[in-house]
């Protein structure tokens, strides 16, 4: 239920970073200004003790995320990939959160697959383990099938997670309308449609019967894919809260140190993983979105093996062109078509000026050539590229959150592997073959037999549709919809602050 008692979960929010410790180390990890952290810190500081203790064993940021909830979870997953913008030290610790969180008990595992599939436990399996990996979601157990001795991996949701993503979610919709109200330039970036994009992706997710699909679909796309292979899943075994896959054996591709034990190369690795993510979305259009170390092992041959498809993405072939049109001009350093690509699809206001975004583009794209991965910052690119969208106003576009994000996540994880991983000369092979099917004399042919199929289907009715269309243009327009009072997200904060003041104030006094 989203309301004004949200504006307590976010003031545990950030009650909680201050109290454990990871305010001023996430501040220090993104260098922030000095005017922000004075602002943050007199904020947080009179009600840290409204917040979570946490676990004190864990480090301060890993300790504060765990102890909010599966959400927040969630982006400490994403900066964990990122030790470029966090710093190594920041990365580490939060890598703890991909697969390494306190697990529910035995009893309700055991409860929850008994629910799930009409037997106990004894009775599908042979062996049962305790967790072997927790996550934010689910946690995973190693069972062995009593009919076929097969090892497999049995997913289990923890329980009451649907209830716990809502509440979170709910209170990022409440700071999404206090940041459009305090900043209303942040409008166009609409951080309410990208909490609802990522609402609908979390609802996929606790639904393990679609993840047993994508695992199967992704599967049928990639069976020809040299180095890379998926788990199977066990369909009669697999239910909303429950799904069996085979077991993935191998070496966890965030552990370096095993992998160079085991005698892998890891920057071929590193090269391996960024491949495949670019052949998956431009090629099949659907692509693991959820790629960081804690989803992917190393087997003894040097497969890949990539693991848990709750988070799944899709693009249509329109922006797959799109996209890998903007990524071959930056690497071929044609700055003017990149610029273009965003006028011609729309990203771009056409009124701006084409050839002062392309320069502006130049910018954020020439620092990267002839340096490699190491010697770039990607902070203060990302920095710098925001500043280029706000001046061209640019809108987020959120059919390509998830992939934008996913890219972050595995170049992140390439760069784990290998720090002196150049990601454009690896992506250009792939861009470029992709480029060459896609865009040119054969694909014109593909897409002009497309057309005239769908005429032909649709040939009879396109009279009716064409005069139905020309009444509505002739139609005088609707009268402008009500706009969002974004007053009230502000008075809902004072209120709060002023609420969390007092229970202070009381708890002090006693």
């Amino acid at each position: 239920m989203r309301g004004p008692h949200n504006i307590i979960r976010l003031i545990r929010t950030g009650a909680t970073l201050e109290r454990t410790g990871a305010m001023t180390v996430i501040l220090d990890a993104f260098e922030a200004p000095k005017f922000m952290r004075m602002v943050l810190r007199a904020l947080v500081w009179p009600v840290q003790w409204l917040g979570e203790k946490g676990d004190p064993s864990m480090p301060p940021a890993t300790r504060a995320l765990s102890a909010l909830g599966p959400a927040y979870i969630k982006f400490g997953q994403i900066l964990s990939t990122r030790p470029d913008v966090v710093g190594d030290e920041l990365a580490v610790h939060l890598r703890v959160l991909q697969d390494k969180l306190p697990p529910f008990s035995m009893i309700k595992a055991r409860e929850s697959v008994h629910d799930a599939l009409g037997l106990p436990v004894s009775e599908i399996f042979d062996s049962f383990s305790e967790s072997v990996a927790a996550a934010s979601i689910a946690q995973v157990h190693r069972a062995r099938l009593k009919t076929t001795g097969e090892d497999v991996a049995v997913k289990v949701l923890r329980p009451g997670i649907e209830r716990a993503f809502q509440r979170d979610i709910d209170a990022f919709y409440l700071a999404a309308d206090v940041i459009e109200f305090l900043s209303p330039a942040s409008r166009r970036l609409r951080p309410r449609d990208v909490i609802r994009h990522f609402e609908g992706v979390v609802q996929g997710e606790l639904d393990l019967r679609l993840e047993a699909a994508s695992a199967s679909e992704f599967a049928a796309n990639t069976k020809d894919d040299a180095g890379f292979r998926l788990p199977e899943v066990k369909w009669n075994l697999s239910g909303r809260r429950v799904m069996v896959m085979g077991w993935a054996e191998g070496v966890a591709l965030g552990d370096n140190a095993a992998l160079d034990a085991a005698g892998h190369d890891r920057h071929a690795l590193g090269e391996r993983v960024l491949q495949l993510f670019l052949s998956h979305a431009l090629r099949d259009g659907f692509f693991h979105a959820d790629m960081h170390q804690g989803n992917l092992k190393v087997a003894a041959n040097g497969d890949i093996i990539a693991y848990d498809f709750g988070i799944m993405g899709h693009i249509d072939e329109y922006t797959r062109r799109v996209y890998a049109e903007i990524l071959y001009g930056f690497i071929q350093r044609d700055y003017k078509r990149v610029a273009e690509v965003h006028f011609e699809a729309g990203y771009v206001p056409a009124d701006q000026d084409v050839d002062a975004f392309a320069r502006a583009l130049r910018v954020v794209g020439e620092p990267i050539f002839g340096m490699d991965a190491s010697q770039i910052s990607m902070g203060r690119l990302l920095s710098y590229l925001f500043e280029v969208t706000e001046r061209f106003g640019m809108e987020t576009r959120t059919e390509l959150i998830l992939l934008q994000r996913t890219m972050v996540v595995v170049e992140g994880v390439a760069r784990s592997l290998s720090p002196n991983l150049n990601i454009w000369d690896v992506a250009k092979p792939i861009v470029g073959d992709y480029i060459q099917q896609s865009i040119g004399p054969k694909a014109l042919a593909r897409d002009m037999a497309k057309t005239a199929r769908v005429l032909a289907r649709f040939g009879p009715r396109l009279p009716g549709m064409v005069e139905a269309a020309l009444v509505r243009q002739s139609l005088p327009p609707a009268p402008p919809r009500p706009q969002r009072r974004f007053w009230r997200p502000a008075l809902w904060l004072v209120g709060g602050v002023a609420l969390g003041a007092g229970g202070v104030a009381l708890a002090l006094s006693q």
